[in-house]
């Protein structure tokens, strides 16, 4: 227990220090009025387009490495990168690096945790989910697929969960690169629609010209229905 107090505080403070450091680095080289300016932003966009133009598979790499980190170090959300990819490397590439990136963060966090903390999982969620024991062991990738797919847990905890069911390291990328792959897509393609809107735009859009663009409804919408199936084999597949 001692061991994983110490892995646990350990994690807590790199993921503090490196917050902190990225924060004190950015607002040392820009302000917060300069960041939340439509034409601060526009105008760095054009920037950074022609820069990822010029060093595309650079900042490519770049960007994948930080994902693996994120998930995997700082125990990060996955709803950042999506939009970012997106706004960054568009639809197509951006849900490719999203995919693969969040996906072998996970794994790699999945397999830590289950050296290191496989007793505190197990103490912390084995009587809570059980149930789906038998399930993974009826088809694992398949079920696994469908956890992914129906989240409803917090991404982090949704990584090292599978400790409990013993999930195979193939079965486990794959099923997440496949399982997340919808709700990725939504994502990625709403990052890649905001871009689009702050190029064509000269000033800042109003709330309702947001929300009625292509760019943006079309995404939302594909998250509510997701979210609709999301539930309804959520009922199904948590059912005891």
């Amino acid at each position: 227990m001692k061991k994983e107090k110490k892995i646990k505080i350990f994690l807590g403070l790199t993921y503090i220090i490196v917050i902190i450091s990225f924060l004190w680095a950015f607002f040392d080289k820009f302000s917060l009025s300069e960041f939340t300016s439509f034409e601060f932003i526009k105008n760095n966009i054009d920037y950074f387009n022609q820069l990822k133009n010029k060093n595309f598979l650079i900042i490519s790499l770049l960007f994948f490495i930080f994902t693996v980190l994120w998930v995997t170090l700082l125990l990060g959300f996955g709803s950042p990168i999506l939009l970012l990819s997106g706004f960054i490397f568009g639809k197509w590439f951006g849900f490719i690096y999203a995919a693969l990136g969040l996906s072998l963060g996970a794994t790699l966090l999945y397999i830590f945790a289950n050296y290191f903390l496989k007793d505190l999982v197990e103490e912390k969620f084995s009587k809570k989910f059980s149930n789906l024991n038998k399930k993974f062991k009826k088809n694992e990738f398949i079920f696994f697929v469908i956890y992914r797919f129906v989240g409803g847990i917090p991404f982090q905890i949704q990584n090292i969960l599978p400790v409990l069911f013993n999930i195979k390291l193939k079965n486990y990328f794959f099923g997440s690169v496949l399982g997340m792959s919808p709700q990725i897509f939504v994502g990625v393609t709403l990052g890649a629609g905001i871009n689009e809107i702050i190029q064509k735009n000269i000033e800042v859009p109003s709330l309702i010209d947001l929300l009625f663009s292509q760019e943006i409804y079309v995404p939302i919408i594909a998250f509510i229905i997701l979210i609709i199936i999301g539930i309804i084999i959520k009922n199904i597949f948590y059912k005891n």
